[in-house]
């Protein structure tokens, strides 16, 4: 079975998505393949140089993050040039992954993506499970853990879909406003009913 985890900003989804990993499930982390994607030397990195000139490019030959987030800030255009080039790539890697944990004898596949409903990738999974934590929460460690002002937290939180959306499209939803206990155990009452543990066939 393939499980797509997800959640918003805050909301705990990196905590979950370690408990998972602890317990030996095989784990497809977008956000890390988002990087590897552009690594140096990458034929990514290279289509992103082409279309934006060689400035994007720092010394080391890594990509200058700093540099595209300019260029695409306030340009839809350019945005649209650089998710038409990253996102194949990411989902190309991503399923690459998948087909190697498959291969290996794993049963289960979790793939950790943060914007598996804003980039339509619900085709991908078997199941979703949405971490999920109230607006108030999800606005006091936006504020108390990343140090964001409270115009920046609202504003990052109505950036992503409303966390009630998220629930209705899940199969199993985690309310992570407790404890890490209570976290665990809503997470094992989900496995348990899927049927679903880390071993390989």
């Amino acid at each position: 079975m393939i499980i797509g985890l997800t959640g918003s900003i805050a909301s705990g989804k990196s905590t979950v998505s370690e408990m998972l990993k602890k317990s030996g499930f095989p784990i497809i982390d977008a956000d890390l393949v988002a990087r590897q994607v552009v690594e140096p030397g990458s034929e990514t990195l290279a289509e992103i140089a082409k279309a934006f000139g060689p400035k994007v490019i720092r010394e080391d030959g890594t990509m200058d993050r700093a540099k595209v987030g300019e260029i695409i800030f306030n340009d839809p255009a350019s945005r649209k040039v650089l998710n038409d080039i990253i996102h194949p790539a990411i989902r190309q890697e991503m399923l690459q992954q998948r087909r190697d944990f498959l291969a290996q004898g794993y049963k289960t596949i979790i793939m950790d993506i943060p914007l598996l409903f804003e980039s339509r990738l619900q085709h991908l999974v078997d199941k979703i499970l949405v971490v999920s934590v109230t607006e108030e929460n999800q606005f006091n460690r936006l504020v108390e853990r990343n140090g964001f002002s409270e115009k920046e937290a609202r504003s990052r939180i109505s950036s992503q879909l409303p966390m009630s959306v998220k629930e209705d499209g899940a199969d199993a939803v985690i309310y992570n406003n407790g404890t890490l206990d209570e976290t665990k155990w809503q997470l094992n009452r989900i496995l348990e009913k899927w049927q679903v543990s880390p071993e390989k066939e």
